[in-house]
Parts: C-alpha cells; structure tokens; sequence
C-alpha cells in the first residue's frame, strides 16, 4: 500500500521533474546564446537559432507523414489544427519574436551574470499572472520564496553597478526587462494553448518555430539584409545551431510538465530559474566576468527562493 502511495505521489510530482530538465537544457542554451551573440550580428544569430530548432522539430514532422504509425507509437504524433489554433500559436510568435530580440540585444552588451539573474524576475510576472488569470493560491512558503527571489536581483542590480553598469540608464538594462515581461506573458499563454487548446508539444513547436522565422525574415529584411557592411559582420558559430536544438528540448519537457492539469504554472516559472547554477557559475568561469564571488551571495537567495516553492 505504502509502495503504491510512493507511486502516485511519484506521478503526480512528474511535472515537477520535467520542469527541471527543461530548466538544466535552459542552462546550457543561455551559455551557448552568450557565445553565438559576442561580437556577432543579433538579428541574424537569433534567426539562425530559430532555424536550427526548427529543422530539429522539423525532422520528427517528415517522420510523421512518411511514417505515421511509427510516430503514434514513440509519441511524437503532430495534429491538425484549425485556421483559429493558428492564430493564437501566431500571436504566441510574436511575443516571443519580441522578447527574443530585446534579450539578444541586452546579451550582447551585458554580462552573462547579470541578463541571467534579471530575466529570473520571470515568475514575478508569471505568479501575479497565475493569481489573477489562472486563480492558482500560494501559500506561506511560496509567498516567502517569491520575495526572497525578487529581493535577490534587486542585489544584483548594486553588484552590476561595480561593472560599469547603471540600472537606471543603461538602455540594454530596460531592454532584458520588457525581454523578460514578455517571456512571462508568452508562458501565462503557454497553458492556455497545451491545456485549453489541448496542443501536443512538438504541434505547438513546429508552428510556433515556423511563425517565428516568418516574423524574423521581415525584420531582417529591414535592419540587416539590405546592408552589406552588416551581412559580412555576421559569423556563424557551431553554438548558434546548439542554441536551437537546446531550447527545442528545454520547450518539449516544459510543454509535457503543463500537459498535466495539476501542474501549476508559478511552480514551473519557478523551477525553471535553476537554471542560474549553469549560468553563473560555469558561465561566470568560462566567460571570465567579475565579483563572480559577490554574485554568489544573491544566488543562493534564489536558490533559496526556489527551493521554498518545491518544498511548499
């Protein structure tokens, strides 16, 4: 009795453990993304990227037409969609288009250290999103977490200003600020499309990929294309098809945690900040970037912070 108790406990925490690997895959993804965007042309990058995870998804669609009954059977079956599921996967590109460009931006010309632990203000948005929209209640411990994960990159905003860095005018500061706005929006919405539209994950993956290019050709077409000083600056680095094929992993488990009805969309906001340890620690490492120790401190008030909302 006891063995079977531990079982469903196990299968109801699922979500939990998906969540943590979408988050160790988010980890290697943002060290990979600082090494594809240094030095390099931002718009293109992030095109490249996106073209990478999509020939990754892509792949697993051809699978799926030539060899329907295979792909029901590995689970990796993709479904039709009416015109309407189209536009609100559309709507979802955009955002992210937009949040993706100002994150790249901010990449660009700020340290590693410091895009990562503000873009982990992240379940700020998305918890006071999951209250007001979806209705999920905190309690006590989760509260106590939120908190100490804001109060913790307020520290990091007085450790970036040893670097050079003004929070208060620095315009890449504000940018990696709507970036993350937006990344929380685009995961409010996220459990609207897997749990109201019922989308598989590689549906939305594909869609949403191939929106994303279309909205990026434009772009490009207008900032970079058109100019042939910008198109010789671009290098392209083996990170950047990493950065596409990581963050398609890190999205499938992150779409199978909220495919659970139990899963709690300020939980998983949560869980996916631990991705941070990669960041700052072996980021800060490889990237050689300062007060790696001081970074440390405010750190392990997020990891704290997190680790309060799994407990609780």
């Amino acid at each position: 009795m006891r063995l079977q108790n531990d079982l469903i406990n196990y299968i109801r925490a699922m979500w939990m453990y998906l969540g943590l690997l979408a988050a160790l895959f988010l980890g290697l993804h943002n060290l990979c993304k600082k090494h594809a965007v240094q030095g390099n042309e931002v718009f293109p990058v992030l095109l490249g990227t996106v073209s990478s995870g999509f020939l990754f998804v892509a792949t697993f669609y051809l699978l799926s037409i030539f060899y329907p009954d295979y792909a029901l059977v590995n689970g990796y079956n993709f479904q039709n969609i009416s015109w309407q599921t189209h536009g609100f996967i559309f709507i979802k590109s955009a955002i992210m288009a937009s949040s993706w460009v100002l994150a790249y931006q901010a990449l660009k010309h700020l340290p590693i250290t410091i895009v990562t632990p503000i873009r982990s203000a992240g379940p700020f948005f998305t918890f006071i999103g999951a209250i007001v929209i979806y209705k999920e209640s905190p309690n006590m411990h989760q509260w106590i977490g939120f908190f100490l994960i804001i109060f913790s990159v307020i520290l990091y905003s007085r450790i970036g200003k040893k670097e050079g860095i003004n929070f208060k005018r620095n315009k890449w500061i504000f940018a990696i600020i709507g970036a993350t706005f937006l990344g929380a929006s685009s995961g409010l919405y996220d459990k609207f499309l897997i749990q109201n539209l019922s989308l598989n994950p590689q549906t939305l993956q594909f869609w949403f990929c191939l929106y994303t290019i279309l909205i990026l050709l434009v772009i490009l077409s207008i900032t970079w294309f058109p100019f042939a000083e910008k198109r010789k600056a671009f290098k392209f680095r083996w990170s950047i098809i990493a950065v596409g094929v990581l963050l398609q992993a890190a999205d499938y488990f992150y779409f199978k945690a909220l495919q659970d009805p139990d899963a709690l969309i300020m939980l998983l906001s949560a869980i996916k900040r631990s991705q941070i340890i990669i960041a700052v620690v072996v980021g800060g490492l490889i990237f050689k970037e300062k007060n790696k120790r001081m970074k440390l401190v405010p750190l392990l008030g997020i990891m704290i912070g997190v680790f309060l909302i799994l407990y609780s």
